[in-house]
């Protein structure tokens, strides 16, 4: 009993490591990886040179990128990035054959 005890405690603690580690290496990742001591030491030029740097490096990383707006294709209806699609007279397609395809469709009095 003391064993099954034991092997479920230190299940517990295990899991328990597991997630700090994550929870650490994700806090890590956030701050651009920058650990250790600040670098104020009392020294005017010193805490101006730690700013600047600091400043420099939020700004060197790279802006989070939005989701590319998707177009649904008028002849088959699949949605498509905007960057990939055809655009023919004010329609978005998905590919160059579905303009083409939705193009050659007959209108009007030809279409009966």
């Amino acid at each position: 009993m003391r064993q099954i005890f034991l092997l479920i405690l230190l299940f517990i603690v295990g899991q328990w490591l597991v997630k700090a580690v994550r929870r650490a290496d994700a806090r890590t990742q956030r701050t651009g990886g920058a650990t250790g001591p600040t670098g104020a030491t009392g020294d005017a030029g010193n805490a101006r040179t730690t700013g600047a740097n600091s400043a420099g490096a939020g700004a060197t990383r790279a802006a989070p990128q939005l989701a590319e707006p998707m177009i649904r294709c008028v002849e088959c209806g699949v949605h498509a990035p905007k960057s990939d699609s055809v655009v023919v007279a004010g329609q978005a397609f998905c590919c160059a054959e579905h303009a083409h395809r939705h193009a050659a469709r007959p209108t009007g009095r030809e279409a009966r």
